[in-house]
């Protein structure tokens, strides 16, 4: 942003910055901490569940161990028998992690008004479901490894040093609580110490990069927006599009800001605290040849799920890749759609739809990743460019904005 748009916007709307203008209810912070509050019941749940399926576990160990010295025993009802009980134990994990969501999802769309605070809330019951799956999953894995240690199946070798049953624990549940990845290990590479100027650092970046973020949003998004509101509702194309490309660079910015605060600095300093090893959160996006290398690049805590949970699960069952790919966008757009609808009362599909329409987009610039020379990789980089800043986030907030205020008025009161 230049200095000669600084002052135009200053002498067109003039300070626009108000701390107590903001339709902050006090039903929707006790809310949203009550919300906070029963994460850990819901984690210890889990717990539960766990602990019930491992001494299962050793017990089946056991009883495996006696059926095959006691010709007496029938080897199709303990088959069955021991089926089961893995079944009832899925289910458990899946209704409890379920519930955890779906209370967050309908406390947030009905009670919550404050669309900052309810994204929030519904961002970290998505966080915690998908670490909930993550926690069922993995241990699953582990248990077969334990009942079956013949099986083709090979572990870690880091998992040695906390094999299962060892691993469920209060203490390794909740380290991965507040451990910066969405994929559950009983055990994480370590750093040797907690460097505190390290952290001092990282919290001082996302509290100057937050004050930029809603000095931002007021004073630059806020306007363009409102400004848009008839455009759009009279369908005025060319002005829209004109909006658009006006809202493109101050949306770029806000989201440049906030990625950097969220996958540099917060999650630098939680893995810091915690002594997390792995501080790979992405890696080169902005250079990404194609839109698939971007979404492979830009998350990668969410990709490793994706990858580990979805996509190689369905390519291991026989399913081919094209349909694992699918299946994995179509569960982020529904994850997306989470995340924007319900904070904004208003369930539009656009950001659904907005990440199916991603695959199109990932097999049109795919070739040009693979071709020889710079020229495919400028053009693909340059595709993903365009797409990003123009038809992306602009459009999407833009629709969003305008459901908002059509069902409730601005979201910030208007200072007298």
């Amino acid at each position: 942003m230049n200095l000669r748009l600084a002052v135009e916007n200053y002498i067109k709307y003039g300070v626009l910055l108000c701390i107590r203008c903001h339709d902050y209810r006090r039903n929707d912070i006790l809310l949203s901490t009550l919300l906070y509050a029963l994460v850990p019941c819901h984690l210890f749940a889990a717990y539960l569940i766990e602990l019930g399926a491992a001494q299962y576990a050793k017990a089946a160990v056991g009883r495996l161990k006696r059926s095959d010295s006691d010709p007496n025993v029938d080897p199709i009802k303990a088959s069955r028998s021991f089926q089961a009980t893995w079944y009832i134990i899925a289910w458990a994990h899946g209704i409890n992690a379920t519930f955890c969501l779906l209370v967050t999802t309908y406390t947030v769309y009905y009670h919550i008004h404050h669309p900052m605070i309810g994204t929030i809330c519904q961002i970290h019951a998505i966080i915690v479901w998908l670490k909930n799956c993550s926690y069922a999953f993995t241990n699953r894995d582990l248990r077969h490894a334990y009942l079956i240690p013949n099986s083709t199946s090979t572990l870690p070798e880091i998992y040695s040093q906390c094999p299962y049953p060892q691993n469920v624990t209060i203490s390794n549940l909740a380290y991965f609580w507040w451990a910066p990845t969405l994929v559950y290990q009983p055990v994480y590479p370590r750093s040797p110490s907690i460097r505190y100027i390290f952290i001092a650092k990282r919290l001082a970046e996302t509290f100057g990069l937050s004050i930029f973020i809603w000095l931002a949003s007021a004073q630059y998004a806020a306007p363009v927006l409102r400004n848009s509101l008839n455009k759009l509702q009279s369908m005025d194309l060319p002005s829209i599009l004109e909006r658009l490309m006006k809202l493109s660079t101050i949306s770029l910015i806000i989201w440049l800001a906030g990625f950097f605060a969220i996958f540099q600095s917060v999650l630098n300093a939680l893995a810091e605290i915690m002594r997390f090893g792995d501080r790979e959160f992405y890696t080169e996006w902005w250079n990404s040849p194609s839109v698939g290398n971007y979404w492979r690049t830009w998350n990668k805590p969410v990709y490793h799920f994706m990858r580990r949970h979805i996509y190689s699960p369905l390519v291991g069952r026989g399913y081919s890749s094209g349909f694992a790919s699918t299946m994995v966008f179509v569960f982020s757009g529904f994850l997306h759609e989470l995340m924007v609808g319900i904070p904004t009362h208003n369930v539009l599909g656009v950001a659904f739809v907005g990440m199916l329409v991603q695959l199109p987009m990932i097999l049109f610039t795919a070739p040009l990743e693979k071709m020889e020379g710079v020229n495919g990789r400028v053009i693909g980089n340059c595709i993903f460019w365009v797409s990003f800043c123009l038809v992306g986030q602009p459009l999407a907030a833009l629709l969003y904005f305008f459901a908002w205020q059509g069902k409730y008025g601005s979201v910030s009161r208007e200072r007298i």
